[in-house]
């Protein structure tokens, strides 16, 4: 996990004085929402305020090759704030949101050791839940299946793997994003390696965390969010990102790269499709996504919404509940 350098010690940006300073539990305070919304931003003027560290919970952050189509904290943004679990995989390698759990669990433990709170943020619902929640336990999966649903997406596509999982597991086709092919290789994985539909594995338990967690939604009317994505992806396109998935068209094939902003243009790359259809598909693929991602957080009961110009009204409500926490103590 990449660690920038110790930042310099900075006037915090928000309205914290010291009689408000809060003796509470250990807290793990989440900043989540749709792609393009202002996490980031977010999510640094807090660690600033608490005096602590970030973890991403975007899983395509995680790959050192995938920057400018990830949107990743800039250079400047990391060395105000230490973040970890960017930029610690290459994109060859192979990591599960089990692994994360696992991962990213250990690290609270430790960091909480000296810290009282820490931020995760990203809009990767399945890894926000990974730390929040953790996982049921799941049997392994055979390395030989694994590659045979690796040649089924490569000749048949999505369509293919849909077609096996709604016959062999109806119960979780219902229930997967049908968009997502690194989930439906997984419950294919499970299901064919063992013989069992990978919805049985699916128990719900929870493990609890031995510490409290706050949850922050940031969200935006929707033609507003709309048009941040679109200015977004823009932007992407001037800093390089035609280059940026040029580098990794060999590399097109892994799941990481099974990404909005790489796929279209590695169509173009392959002469499928014009450059200007290729950016309007991804922006019309980034909006899709994050409608997605905000089905998902609308299910968590959890989370308490929030506009991103909403700064210190976010900070005002983590204070009160970590007074509340403390005076229920």
């Amino acid at each position: 996990m990449k660690r920038a350098a110790n930042p310099k010690p900075k006037k915090p940006i928000l309205n914290l004085n010291k009689q408000d300073s809060i003796s509470a539990p250990k807290t793990l305070i989440v900043v989540t929402g749709p792609t393009a919304v202002g996490k980031t931003a977010l999510a640094i003027e807090l660690a600033e305020l608490f005096s602590t560290e970030i973890l991403s919970a975007d899983s395509r952050q995680f790959y050192r090759e995938m920057t400018i189509g990830t949107a990743k904290p800039t250079a400047a943004e990391q060395k105000q704030v230490i973040h970890h679990f960017i930029d610690f995989l290459p994109v060859t390698e192979s990591y599960t949101a089990g692994q994360f759990s696992h991962d990213a669990t250990a690290l609270t433990e430790r960091l909480f050791e000296s810290l009282d709170v820490l931020i995760l943020a990203g809009g990767s619902g399945l890894y926000v839940d990974a730390v929040c929640r953790g996982f049921d336990e799941l049997p392994p999966a055979d390395e030989a299946v694994r590659n045979q649903l690796k040649t089924v997406l490569q000749e048949e596509g999505l369509a293919g793997l849909q077609k096996r999982l709604l016959t062999t597991d109806p119960v979780y086709y219902r229930k997967v994003d049908l968009g997502n092919p690194q989930r439906l290789m997984r419950a294919l994985e499970i299901g064919l390696s063992t013989g069992m539909p990978y919805s049985t594995f699916l128990k719900g338990r929870s493990n609890p965390r031995p510490w409290r967690i706050i949850k922050i939604g940031l969200n935006l009317d929707r033609e507003e969010l709309y048009q941040r994505i679109n200015q977004r992806v823009d932007r992407m396109m001037e800093e390089g990102l035609l280059k940026e998935a040029g580098h990794l068209l060999p590399y097109r094939h892994l799941n990481a790269l099974q990404t909005v902003g790489y796929k279209e243009l590695f169509e173009y790359l392959d002469k499928k499709t014009s450059l200007g259809k290729a950016v309007e598909l991804i922006k019309q693929h980034s909006r899709n996504f994050a409608k997605r991602q905000l089905t998902w957080f609308k299910k968590d009961p959890d989370i308490t919404w929030f506009e991103p110009g909403d700064t210190q009204k976010v900070a005002d409500f983590i204070k009160n509940v970590m007074r509340s926490i403390q005076e229920f103590k």
